[in-house]
């Protein structure tokens, strides 16, 4: 006799936006501080920035929280931001009138922004609990070398 399994509840959602009109670089600025931080927390943090880039990524979170209270009816409160990708999308051609009657070519670019949300109560359950320290990205420290100079006057030091 043949027995099916039982299917496991979705452990994440997601939210995708696609062709928003802003530099990928520009939205990686804003994704860097909410990685790995709760829904709660994370749309404190994108009211307080000033960035542009924040209110498509404000929705995008909003999207994502509404879909996993509706697909796996979890709580906001439970909700961690455990994937948040930028990719560069297309670049559109505008032409700028200059002098002379030439013009110019202006390149807008665009990116997909994808948000994965992940319930944490779900992970009490199995007993499947990562820390949280390992979904954001590590942080490179700037490194500076110090020279020191003997002179007349004494040693002083230039960073």
């Amino acid at each position: 006799m043949i027995t099916k399994e039982k299917p496991e509840k979705k452990k994440e959602v997601y939210a995708f936006g696609q062709h928003i009109p802003m530099s990928p670089d520009k939205a990686r600025r804003v994704i860097d501080q909410i990685r790995g931080r709760s829904y709660e927390e994370t749309l404190m943090i994108l009211e307080l920035i000033s960035y542009r880039a924040c209110y498509p990524i404000f929705k995008l979170v909003y999207s994502a929280a509404s879909n996993a209270s509706y697909n796996m009816s979890s709580k906001e409160t439970n909700l961690i931001i455990s994937k948040a990708e930028v990719n560069a999308s297309t670049s559109t051609n505008k032409l700028k009138p200059r002098a002379r009657g030439r013009s110019y070519p202006v390149k807008k670019s665009t990116c997909h922004i994808s948000i994965g949300m992940r319930d944490i109560s779900f992970d009490d359950e199995y007993g499947e609990v990562d820390s949280l320290k390992s979904l954001k990205k590590t942080r490179w420290r700037k490194k500076h070398t110090t020279t020191s100079y003997h002179s007349s006057e004494g040693i002083w030091d230039k960073k």
